[in-house]
């Protein structure tokens, strides 16, 4: 049996035009800060002789590959985002960028806010427009009950509030 594959689906190539600017910030902060102070201790380290059993040598080696990883990542990805500036005409129903609060079943509030594949926060509710909760939300309005499929099971959830307007 082999190790392949397939790819997974493609995620959204919509993005918060601050989650653009976060994207680039950490590309160049990587690039300028990060990398050359990782490459200076990996000289120090090669400098110490055997790196066979030198461990600083072997983290700081594999730690530049990860910072390498994340920026040749951050290279590709960021000129394919589609910075979505301006906000929906009907501001009432939910689409990108929106905040929404949603009321379960069982009378628990969250609250989320929809974001690009590369903007997802959990402690802060921000989920991804390709999340099954946010596309089953999508175009709802105040008052619109909708259901969720999960592989808990499905979940009704009333929505109570949707905005545009919050803090980052």
């Amino acid at each position: 049996m082999s190790r392949w594959r397939p790819p997974g689906e493609a995620s959204s190539t919509l993005i918060t035009a601050a989650g653009l600017a976060r994207l680039q910030r950490e590309l160049d902060e990587l690039w300028r800060v990060r990398r050359p102070e990782v490459v200076a201790a990996l000289s120090a380290a090669a400098a110490e002789g055997d790196r066979s059993e030198n461990a600083e040598y072997i983290y700081r080696k594999k730690q530049l590959g990860e910072i390498d990883r994340r920026i040749r990542y951050l290279g590709k990805r960021i000129p394919t985002l589609r910075p979505a500036i301006d906000l929906p005409r009907d501001q009432q129903a939910i689409f990108f960028g929106a905040w929404f609060s949603v009321e379960s079943v069982d009378g628990t509030v969250h609250a989320y806010r929809v974001v690009g594949a590369d903007e997802i926060d959990a402690e802060r509710g921000w989920i991804s427009i390709d999340a099954p909760m946010a596309r089953a939300a999508l175009k709802k309005r105040v008052g619109d009950e909708f259901e969720v499929l999960t592989p808990g099971g499905a979940h009704i959830f009333l929505i109570t509030q949707v905005s545009y307007e919050g803090s980052e």
